[in-house]
């Protein structure tokens, strides 16, 4: 089996959606069952999910963090799991750390509670890998706005609010080295690939 979870974290307009399909192209190529997913909205259920989070004003801090714990636990048991135990790569575009980093960071509520949540959504399961596209603030929050248009609820928060969430991803690299892996995402998409392909290659089962 050649299973491997891999999550791609980091702040807004990192680049996250266009690495993930670069890779996802890559790893075709070279012959592996592989899927990407999101998160939220990574399945059905996810859907609406996402679309409450990202376009309503009115779910207080609580809440979001719930309907987050929902959306991973339906993502995990229905399936990410299933394609893991089938042998597929899975490359996630966010995860559990995007909860610790938005919502005790940037939110600011408490760790242990969404320790317990993310546990309880997870049933344990973590990433193999995790690349970190870190990436300055107020360019990220340029380019999203410029991608997308019109900005959605989490890139309408404060400067203040986006900063706590890098710190938060700075402080979760620190504490797994072994795991997540920093990418500077203000390269361009080549050389990111390129850094990105070399980080899984030491990952990967060949065949």
């Amino acid at each position: 089996m050649s299973s491997l979870f891999v999550t791609f974290e980091g702040g807004e307009g990192a680049g996250k959606s266009t690495q993930i399909a670069l890779t996802y192209d890559w790893l075709l190529c070279l012959g592996y069952q592989v899927i990407t997913t999101r998160e939220p909205g990574g399945t059905e259920l996810g859907k609406g999910i996402r679309q409450l989070l990202l376009q309503s004003g009115d779910a207080v801090d609580r809440a979001e963090l719930l309907l987050f714990a929902a959306d991973r636990s339906q993502h995990v048991e229905t399936k990410i799991r299933p394609r893991l135990e089938q042998g597929f790569i899975v490359l996630c575009d966010r995860y559990s750390d995007s909860t610790i980093a938005y919502q005790h960071y940037g939110r600011g509520l408490d760790l242990d509670l969404i320790s317990s949540l993310n546990s309880i959504a997870t049933q344990g399961l973590k990433p193999d890998l995790t690349l970190w596209l870190d990436l300055d603030v107020n360019i990220g929050l340029d380019r999203a706005k410029q991608s997308s248009g019109k900005p959605d609820r989490m890139e309408r928060l404060s400067i203040e609010f986006h900063q706590r969430v890098a710190q938060g991803f700075r402080e979760l690299a620190e504490k797994e080295i072994d795991r997540i892996v920093r990418i500077n995402a203000s390269e361009n998409i080549d050389n990111i690939q390129s850094q990105i392909q070399t980080i899984l290659k030491s990952h990967l089962v060949y065949r």
